[in-house]
């Protein structure tokens, strides 16, 4: 087998004329327009299009098992294994591809707003676009952090390299091979910019928990008297919008840690979906798309340049990223103290779920390894109706350890900090979806507001008779019978029903944690078949 001398390797490849180094956001908007790469909003944003891949390709994602890793990573569909041999081969052939590029781009910068645990990386670019990508997400080093950067993990990426299944052994002609034994990952085959940003938080996912810190797929933020709000939440349920606050000023929106110091943000910069984005529902994002910014498979007015955000004929997975700075109302730097309340976001499309309800620990740890949420018609293709879906830890796909390894961290930090934790459903209420009607946000804001102010604490509760759940009877700004969601039904023994199915799902999942302690596994729905 051949092997990888990483500093070789990477300093021949990186010391050729066509490398541009550490280029500015008008150095880089300069290549990209040079080099048809994309095009210039009426913002002063780029958009750049992905071809074939809007989104993510989980089935494409490989971790090289090796002496390093075969013993810590949970292997499975999640975590496909793949020989080293065959990552080795294709990193070279990656590299030899890569020489023959007319240009390529470089950035050092890191993951991890605190100094102590944050992990230095280098992101090697085949498209200009994709350097100014990783530009904004990372978070960027002042000159003298630049000078003193000594990468201890690399992300090159190739996307024009198409591999060949047969030869390369892959999948497809895509790939995401992350080796934490050579500290590199690789992809190529894929123009989608999101795989070189989660790739390092899975990355992050795996090295943080050895050094005691709970990495988390969450958005955070700070109140006036810093009371500290982490929000998880899969797609569609709200987590941008509600820890997007003129109240509270952003940690981060997406990926996070927590450690004996804090919260820190893992990323520098926010990468928010936009379909059917407009000021009046959105306007920190909406403002944060200028100079600077990237826009992916928007589609723009061919005159005005105007990007049209409802327009979802390249994909409903539109994007905007940005550096965290676009946005006002921030924490520089993005670091906190530890967290007041958690909230649990689901889109319930039964309309079963309560509003809200406080979880105790071992009700928290049950929801957090269900993560579960409703997948709606058209966030996925040959999605034509809800579907339950659950995601361990709200971020299953970016997790190489055990998801109990995360869930037992989260317990113990519960009880160290003595926070509180809310379930909250953004879906359907009075009916399941078709019948009912989503709750409303100005509902969800007031119940939001008065769980981080503590007004929950002392509020008189009623336990849901199937799910076990704690609902507060009365909560400032919303009336008392939207806080049981049996009492909003025009039929109860519908609700029954719905109830006692999705009471089912929630066992049916949660039989692949045997491992959980019987108090995490009795704190699930009271219902049983």
């Amino acid at each position: 087998m051949s092997t990888i001398n990483q500093m070789s390797d990477l300093k021949i490849l990186l010391a050729q004329e066509n490398v541009h180094h550490q280029l500015s956001v008008p150095q880089l908007v300069e290549r990209i327009l040079d080099r048809n790469e994309g095009t210039l909003t009426d913002k002063g944003a780029v958009q750049a299009t992905t071809g074939t891949y809007t989104g993510r390709s989980p089935k494409d994602k490989f971790i090289v098992e090796d002496d390093v890793s075969k013993d810590k990573v949970d292997w499975g569909k999640v975590n496909a294994p793949i020989e080293e041999e065959v990552f080795v081969n294709l990193y070279h052939k990656v590299l030899d591809y890569l020489k023959q590029r007319d240009e390529l781009y470089t950035f050092k910068g890191f993951a991890g707003a605190d100094e102590k645990y944050r992990l230095p990386l280098q992101v090697i670019n085949e498209f200009a676009w994709h350097n100014l990508f990783a530009r904004q997400m990372f978070i960027r080093p002042t000159e003298k952090e630049y000078k003193d950067h000594e990468p201890e993990f690399t992300v090159v990426s190739a996307p024009t390299f198409k591999a060949d299944p047969e030869t390369d052994g892959t999948n497809s002609e895509a790939f995401i091979m992350i080796s934490f034994k050579h500290r590199i990952v690789l992809i190529g085959g894929t123009e989608y910019a999101g795989e070189i940003k989660k790739s390092i938080f899975s990355v992050m996912n795996y090295l943080l928990p050895q050094k005691d810190v709970l990495p988390m797929h969450c958005s955070a933020n700070v109140g006036k008297e810093g009371d500290v709000a982490l929000f998880f939440g899969l797609s569609g349920t709200g987590k941008t919008t509600l820890s997007a606050d003129p109240l509270r000023r952003l940690i981060g929106d997406d990926e996070h840690a927590w450690s004996n110091h804090g919260v820190f943000n893992i990323e520098g910069g926010c990468y928010a979906k936009c379909i059917n984005l407009s000021k009046e529902k959105e306007p920190q994002i909406f403002d944060a798309i200028h100079f600077g910014s990237v826009l992916e498979n928007v589609v723009l007015d061919d005159l005005s340049h105007q990007p049209d955000y409802d327009d979802t004929s390249l994909t409903e997975n539109t994007r905007a990223a940005y550096p965290i700075q676009h946005i006002d109302n921030i924490v520089q730097p993005s670091r906190a103290g530890h967290p007041n309340a958690i909230i649990f976001l689901t889109a319930d499309a039964t309309g079963v779920l309560p509003p809200i309800s406080k979880l105790t620990k071992e009700q928290a740890m049950y929801h957090f390894l269900s993560g579960y949420t409703s997948k709606l018609a058209g966030t996925e293709r040959g999605i034509t109706e809800p579907q339950a879906t659950f995601s361990a830890c709200f971020g299953s796909p970016f997790l190489p350890l055990a998801p109990s390894t995360y869930a037992e961290m989260l317990g113990e930090k519960i009880d160290q900090f003595n926070t509180d934790v809310y379930l909250v459903n953004t879906g359907w209420t009075g009916g399941a979806y078709g019948q009912g009607s989503r709750m409303k946000l100005s509902y969800t804001r007031s119940m939001i507001q008065a769980a981080l102010e503590g007004e929950l604490n002392s509020v008189e509760t009623y336990t849901d008779p199937f799910f076990g759940l704690n609902i507060p009877m009365h909560v400032p700004g919303v009336p008392d019978e939207v806080l049981i969601p049996r009492k909003t039904w025009e039929n109860p023994e519908e609700y029954d029903q719905e109830a006692k199915q999705l009471a089912d799902k929630f066992h049916e999942n949660f039989k692949k944690f045997s491992y959980a302690s019987d108090e995490v596994k009795q704190a699930g729905p009271v219902y049983h078949k």
